[in-house]
């Protein structure tokens, strides 16, 4: 797998709290359905970002660690934490591999991997997940998928404007993005881990032009950082063409989560 360095989110935690959607309550409800979650047991956060996912489970874990390789992530997620007043909560700094070296507890009874899995050496990861994971239990790999065949306008007209400005080629930390050619669900069938999979009713996101600019910057490929100087004035271009689509500016996307499950049997 290529490595793409330690900064491959640099400089966006501040936006990834403020601007990424929320994660529907249908997600949260049908982990709670699929793993019969009582309020018992453990939960490990794989690749936890700002640790937005571990908090809707504060209720229905005794205990969450969240990981992640991104200082600047795990400092939000700390002070979200502080911020709601959630005792039941640990972080972790490393990725999964110095995790588990430390980690002797019990196994965990679910592994949520949301927008990350592509990030990781996915073999290895389920590999270790394996033998971490409680019988019965497993490993939710929770991406958004696009219902829609063809992206709105005003998507792909952000994608223009994006490419005008950072490059045609998609940027991640050190490198360039490369979409991974084998799926998910086929690393999960070669594994030890038993596949099932879910898509959950699409729903509608609302977007203000701020909102669009906010998100674009929580990204590992719109990261402020590649602008510097040139920042002002890219928000005014795509401001400018965004409002030529819609003068209220305010923009509409259907969207779906698909869940990838890897049930240890």
């Amino acid at each position: 797998m290529k490595s793409y360095g330690p900064d491959l989110f640099k400089g966006t935690a501040f936006y990834y709290s403020r601007y990424r959607p929320v994660y529907p309550g249908s997600l949260i409800r049908y982990l709670i359905n699929r793993f019969s979650l009582d309020g018992q047991g453990v939960m490990l956060d794989l690749g936890c970002g700002n640790g937005r996912l571990s908090l809707r489970f504060t209720d229905w874990f005794q205990e969450i660690t969240g990981v992640d390789t991104e200082p600047e992530m795990i400092d939000e997620a700390v002070r979200l934490c502080r911020e709601q007043r959630l005792e039941n909560l640990n972080w972790f700094l490393g990725d999964l591999q110095s995790f588990r070296n430390q980690y002797h507890n019990s196994p965990f009874k679910l592994v949520t991997i949301a927008q990350a899995f592509h990030w990781m050496k996915r073999e290895e990861t389920l590999s270790i997940l394996y033998d971490m994971i409680h019988t019965g239990g497993g490993a939710a790999i929770i991406d958004y998928s696009t219902p829609d065949l063809e992206p709105p306008a005003w998507k792909r007209k952000v994608n223009e404007v994006v490419k005008r400005w950072y490059g045609i080629k998609r940027k991640a930390g050190e490198a360039v993005y490369t979409h991974p050619s084998i799926s998910h669900e086929q690393i999960v069938r070669e594994s030890r881990f038993t596949l099932e999979t879910q898509t959950l009713p699409q729903h509608e996101k609302k977007w203000s032009v701020d909102d669009i600019i906010g998100n674009l910057y929580s990204t590992s490929y719109g990261s402020k950082r590649f602008l510097g100087e040139k920042t002002p004035y890219f928000e005014k271009d795509l401001k400018e063409e965004l409002l030529s689509l819609n003068d209220e500016g305010i923009f509409w996307e259907s969207m779906q989560v698909s869940i990838k499950l890897a049930i240890k049997i």
